[in-house]
């Protein structure tokens, strides 16, 4: 699962199932959440379901999967049951059954075989030849935008980032307080510890932050969070370069135009009288691995031939940029020393990389970020693209200051029996999310509850 998909999903989670009844009517968010955020092996059970017409047992279900794969199969069915899409039953004298939730099941029967007049999938429109706009051009709209709301968290940093030309709605600077990434200080905006971290995402990673904390204040803007959602997948399944018809959408899409078009999320063409909007590539991504920002040099190529930094084994940084962007977010993390017309050279000390930890940037974030942006002959001239000392002293001066390591979880104890405790603890561990455990007090601690909770009640159950 990706980094965009797995931020959507963790919010997902946390819904409501009258919420996903309502969501999985439209059969643009069935595929999506389909196509996205199931694993490989939870595909297979749902389209085994999907055309089935009668539930499932269990034993056939386990049947379709190795003995070695038990890991993988719990997963997978936790998983389909936390986006309620797979429905377990229990009756009276017959085994267990799985079954598909019938909004689900009957909106991607629908996405996959067309059909419907659901609009679910947006209402392409025409436009006269003068009206058009091209895809070179949305992509210059949407990096413009996006850039410019980085450019107004990063401005703290010294570097003048007034090149941008981006004049951000208030709108757009209140979210950016709301969500703890800036901080405003009288006239003075500066980045926080979150800011940091946010800066250094990928871009689809960074579209769905902002996403999710603008559904997390639709509340306090009359808006109805259904709508969004169903509206936001719809956008990852539209055609770039189209333009689309605003005559289906419902008020609250309608105020998501203008607020969309803020983070050139979506383009909506100056003419009072014009009722179309065109999705940016920032829009049609949303559901996809593939990068929001092609024409931004933030979002390189997969070969890295966007790549602009060379780093030396002697800690030295040379980036090969004029952007004001780029040189603000080397800042977070860099000692700079010189600056050309078309290069920063800078040195990354144990004093930057301090610096950058104790904001809440990672060594990971350094390392991911600092890869990813590598000049194409960094990547010609070693196995690894960056110095192997370069990467392990980073680390090592973030693991200065860790002395202690923080893990989110839950802690099982009070069993009744030995027995109880050994099979609840060993079946943890083989799922993976056993963390640490003492068997004297009968205690463990787990990332996550619902597999073991699930566990413990069906062993109750049986009577084991």
């Amino acid at each position: 699962m990706s980094v965009s998909s797995l931020r959507s999903f963790e919010y997902l989670e946390g819904l409501p199932g009258t919420t996903f009844n309502r969501l999985y009517k439209q059969p643009s968010t069935a595929l999506a959440i389909f196509r996205r955020m199931l694993t490989h092996l939870a595909k297979s059970f749902v389209m085994a379901l999907l055309y089935s017409g009668r539930p499932l047992p269990v034993t056939n279900l386990e049947a379709w999967v190795r003995p070695n794969g038990k890991r993988e199969r719990d997963n997978a069915i936790s998983l389909l049951e936390r986006l309620h899409i797979l429905l377990a039953k229990n009756t009276p004298g017959k085994s267990r059954t799985y079954d598909l939730t019938h909004p689900f099941a009957s909106s991607l029967r629908l996405a996959l075989t067309g059909g419907g007049r659901h609009n679910s999938f947006g209402v392409p429109s025409k436009v006269k030849s003068r009206d058009t706009i091209t895809i070179a051009e949305l992509d210059e709209f949407a990096r413009k935008q996006w850039e410019g709301v980085l450019g107004y968290m990063v401005g703290s940093t010294g570097i003048g980032l007034a090149d941008h030309g981006v004049l951000l709605s208030p709108g757009v600077k209140k979210l950016l307080e709301i969500g703890k990434l800036v901080e405003v200080r009288g006239r003075t905006v500066e980045i926080t510890q979150d800011g940091f971290a946010f800066i250094l995402q990928e871009v689809n990673a960074q579209v769905w932050t902002m996403l999710i904390l603008y559904l997390q204040n639709a509340g306090a803007l009359n808006m109805e969070e259904v709508d969004i959602l169903s509206f936001l997948f719809m956008l990852g399944s539209l055609e770039l370069g189209l333009p689309y018809s605003r005559a289906n959408l419902t008020e609250t899409q309608i105020q998501m135009l203008q607020d969309l078009g803020d983070y050139g999320i979506i383009y909506q063409p100056p003419a009072s009288t014009s009722n179309v909007f065109y999705p940016t590539r920032l829009a049609t991504t949303l559901t996809s691995d593939t990068s929001g920002l092609r024409s931004s040099s933030l979002a390189p190529t997969s070969d890295g031939s966007r790549g602009y930094i060379v780093v030396e084994t002697n800690y030295r940084i040379y980036a090969y940029t004029s952007s004001n962007l780029q040189i603000a977010i080397l800042t977070l993390f860099t000692r700079l020393i010189t600056r050309y017309p078309n290069m920063v050279a800078g040195k990354i000390t144990r004093e930057s990389i301090r610096r950058a930890v104790g904001m809440g940037v990672t060594s990971d974030q350094i390392i991911s970020y600092l890869t990813t942006h590598a000049h194409p002959q960094m990547h010609n001239k070693n196995s690894t693209v960056l110095p192997p000392t370069v990467v392990d002293q980073i680390r090592l001066w973030q693991l200065e200051g860790d002395r202690m390591k923080a893990t989110v979880g839950f802690l099982f104890k009070d069993f009744n029996t030995q027995a109880e405790y050994e099979g609840s603890c060993r079946y943890a561990e083989e799922i993976g999310v056993l963390v640490w455990k003492q068997d004297r007090e009968r205690k463990f601690f787990v990332t996550r509850h619902e597999q073991v909770a699930t566990f413990l009640r069906n062993k109750t159950a049986r009577g084991s």
